[in-house]
């Protein structure tokens, strides 16, 4: 099956590549396809008259509006209009194209902002197309995948210790509204600045405002050379919003395509459900649950099942996918959540009473879980993390019992005083995301109790000022270790010394001083 689905789509590569020198060829007239509209109206046109029309064919209407053909009845065609529909009327003339949606791909795109039809956003010169690419796609073949083994790094010290990302992964980051989570993908992003990864943003219903923020964002810590946006806003068509993130994934695509790491960011998964099922509903769909479509779930399966690690016979590329998902008072159980967390390899769980105490990130490690990531984890990383998960959720249990007891034991107060500890580590500040050195010394004074002969004010001292202190004193043990993977006794010992002596440097190092309630 999916070899002919391949064979397929390489004999559409090459029609293409036929009709776009054909096209500068004088020729005779040609036969015309045409139709006419029928009834239009939120974004969908019901269409009559165009044969041997198939579906996701673009057809042209009277005012150059492109639609694509979403359904197919016996006397009518269902339309998305990919534009605006004024000017289109019942009678108005609508010629097929023989030719199915797809998007300008290229290297010109980098560093720009475009909308999924190929226009540019940003103010800058219209795209000189460098090559085409169908918006929907076969995902690659199992016989054409490799293990993910090679780490995709956030700089977000919660996710890279607990919950490792691989390239050619896709985590799902979800939970309610204003918990953080495009704040994550912006981070993850902007840590790709040196990492020679393309990053794609692509905005489907987002505020204009939003968008622009993390444009922004990008622009003053990332590298936006390295990045594409392609926007759909808020008040765009419903076809623009619904095609978008097929749009973005062809381009990422693209640069897999020769053997290069891609990170796509898709914001959000909500709005694109919301806006199928107001396609699906107007073109005569039968409603399912939550008055969904009952294709739903192959709606977003098709599209992050293209999410991949290629083997080096197909060039090596990856693409890793971060869909986001907006969930209602915590609820993973509802439908569109649901779908997603079965189809993508883990989910980053941001949740509301975190975000509200002020632990930024707000992620929930114990609802939260990486499928794939710890393979591509790095050994000294995993040796220091290995029980950190645990130590992290028994602190969490025992602060809560603790706020009713009026007595406290050692032990207990020691798990208590070390998980705050943990907690601080695991607070970041945004657009400040931290290189593997910064967390690798952090995460091994934890593991080796430094940050316990610290008060907690300090510990925040000791973060803060760990980047100059690595630079000045210790880069060249850290590189060794992390360039080995391996950290021998010898380089052990005089890290363990170094990292010491700089904590020393506080003045409430080695006291004892930490009230438990």
């Amino acid at each position: 099956m999916n070899i002919s689905r391949n064979f397929s789509a390489d004999i559409n590569d090459w029609l293409y590549k036929i009709q776009d020198v054909t096209n500068n060829i004088p020729v005779g007239p040609r036969l015309q396809r045409k139709g006419q509209v029928e009834k239009v109206g939120d974004g969908v046109a019901m269409i009559s008259g165009l044969s041997k029309t198939y579906l996701n064919e673009l057809v042209i209407f009277n005012t150059g509006v492109q639609g694509m053909v979403l359904s197919i009845t016996e006397n009518l065609l269902g339309c998305i209009l990919l534009g605006s529909e004024e000017g289109i009327i019942a009678g108005s003339e609508v010629t097929g194209s023989g030719a199915v949606a797809r998007t300008i791909v290229g290297e010109n795109l980098l560093g720009r902002i475009m909308d999924p039809l190929g226009l540019a956003l940003d103010g800058g010169a219209s795209f000189v197309p460098m090559g085409y690419r169908d918006i929907e796609r076969p995902a690659p073949a199992i016989v054409d995948r490799e293990l993910v083994t090679e780490p995709l790094l956030t700089g977000i010290t919660v996710i890279d210790a607990m919950l490792p990302l691989g390239r050619g992964q896709r985590e799902l980051i979800i939970g309610d509204r204003g918990t953080g989570k495009t704040a994550i993908a912006v981070d993850t992003i902007i840590n790709q600045r040196e990492t020679g990864v393309i990053s794609i943003y692509a905005a489907v219903g987002q505020k204009s405002s939003t968008i622009n923020g993390v444009i922004e964002a990008v622009k003053r810590y990332g590298k936006m050379e390295n990045c594409i946006f392609v926007a759909a806003f808020a008040d765009s068509s419903p076809g623009t919003q619904w095609i978008a993130p097929y749009s973005a994934c062809s381009i990422a695509e693209y640069f897999m395509d020769q053997g290069r790491d891609v990170l796509l960011v898709i914001d959000d998964m909500t709005k694109h459900a919301a806006t199928y099922r107001e396609l699906a509903l107007l073109l005569g769909y039968p409603p399912g649950r939550e008055a969904y479509p009952s294709d739903i779930f192959y709606i977003h399966a098709r599209l992050l099942e293209r999410s991949a690690r290629l083997n080096s016979s197909k060039g090596g590329g990856s693409l890793t996918v971060l869909p986001i998902v907006e969930t209602q008072a915590g609820n993973l159980s509802a439908y569109i959540p649901t779908n997603l967390i079965s189809i993508t390899d883990g989910q980053i769980y941001l949740e509301p009473k975190l975000f509200n105490e002020g632990l930024k990130p707000a992620v929930n490690v114990g609802r939260s879980v990486s499928r794939v990531g710890g393979k591509t984890q790095t050994s000294v990383i995993r040796h220091l993390v290995n029980s950190l998960k645990i130590d992290y959720a028994q602190f969490q249990e025992l602060e809560i019992f603790t706020r009713f007891s009026t007595t406290t034991d050692e032990h207990t107060i020691k798990i208590i005083k070390h998980g705050r500890r943990i907690r601080a580590v695991l607070g970041q500040q945004q657009y400040k995301p931290l290189t593997l050195g910064e967390q690798f010394a952090l995460l091994f004074a934890l593991k080796e109790g430094i940050l316990d002969r610290l008060d907690l004010d300090d510990v925040v001292h000791f973060k803060s000022g760990i980047n100059e202190w690595i630079t000045i004193h210790a880069e060249v043990v850290i590189n060794r270790i992390i360039e080995r993977d391996e950290m021998l006794l010898q380089d052990r010992d005089t890290f363990y010394q170094m990292l010491c002596g700089y904590g020393e440097q506080f003045p409430s190092y080695g006291g004892d001083d930490d009230e438990v309630p």
